[in-house]
């Protein structure tokens, strides 16, 4: 009974890991996004997209994984919601990397806050996982921060809202697809490749191509942005598929903690009393959340 209960929770454990991992990545990715301020927004996602595809194909052949991505080219279904992924995922890159590069980094840590809320919300609505009193109580204190923090700004959050609601969405296809992570990258980023591809030679050609004449530093980062990207992706993916939605979503709130900082602290963005309390309140809700996970019965 014991050792069938310590099996259970091995797979949670190590998509706990896996979570933390991926959240602790994307929170340090504004350092990484403003080195490249100097290249404009949709070359950085454009040459992200391109390198990431071909990172992430490569080492899907090198390890094996050709059957895998031919499977899925035979299952139609499975297959659109790869690419509907894919699409989701890509809007969610383009807008945080102009939102890094145009001084909006406190924003786009507001929608990865909201990001868990809409992450419990669909893991309970689509998929039935079970939202117990701990977790309501955590994402109604969330909610009062988030609240907070939008009406702090003034004006509809577009930025946080769209970020929030992509990221979340993407999460709960791939934990409704199941695919092999590696490969699923490949294939979320294979139907915009081409389109990456022909518009980076176009501004190449027209001479406005920052790759080559950005320097060499900026050179070699456009290319490490494939890798850059797919690393914490793939970490995400291994994690999604051993923990409920709900609980990946609580995860979430490393990175946004450490944008905030960020943006805050290194990047000199302004948080005022009032974004301080609402900080405190996320603060909370993370507590709650984790007192009351420990407090949860074994399943």
């Amino acid at each position: 009974m014991g050792a069938r209960r310590a099996g259970n929770r091995n797979p949670e454990s190590a998509g706990m890991l896996y979570g933390i991992g991926a959240y602790g990545m994307w929170g340090l990715f504004p350092l990484y996004w403003k080195r490249l301020a100097d290249v404009p927004s949709v070359q950085i996602l454009m040459h992200r997209v391109l390198w990431a595809f071909i990172f992430t194909l490569a080492l899907s052949l090198a390890l094996g994984r050709r059957k895998t991505i031919v499977a899925l080219l035979r299952q139609p279904r499975r297959l659109l919601a790869t690419v509907t992924a894919g699409l989701l995922v890509t809007m969610n890159w383009g807008i945080y990397i102009w939102a890094v590069n145009s001084g909006n980094i406190i924003e786009t840590s507001l929608g990865y806050y909201l990001n868990p809320l809409v992450s419990v919300a669909l893991g309970g609505a689509v998929l039935k996982e079970k939202i117990d009193k701990g977790m309501l109580a955590a994402c109604g204190i969330a909610t009062i921060g988030i609240v907070i923090l939008t009406v702090s700004l003034g004006r509809l959050p577009w930025v946080a809202l769209t970020l929030a609601v992509t990221f979340a969405s993407y999460g709960l296809i791939k934990k409704m697809v199941g695919l092999d992570a590696l490969a699923g990258l490949a294939m979320e980023t294979a139907p915009v490749f081409p389109i990456a591809l022909a518009y980076l030679l176009f501004e190449q050609a027209a001479g406005r191509g920052a790759f080559g004449a950005a320097g060499v530093a900026e050179t070699v980062m456009l290319v490490l942005a494939g890798a850059v990207t797919a690393i914490p992706l793939f970490l995400y993916a291994e994690g999604v598929k051993r923990i409920p939605l709900s609980k990946m979503g609580f995860l979430q709130y490393i990175s946004p903690t450490s944008q905030l900082l960020l943006g805050v602290l290194v990047f000199g963005e302004t948080m005022g009393g009032i974004k301080a309390i609402a900080f405190g309140c996320i603060i909370s809700a993370l507590a709650v959340f984790a007192v009351t996970r420990r407090r949860a019965p074994e399943a």
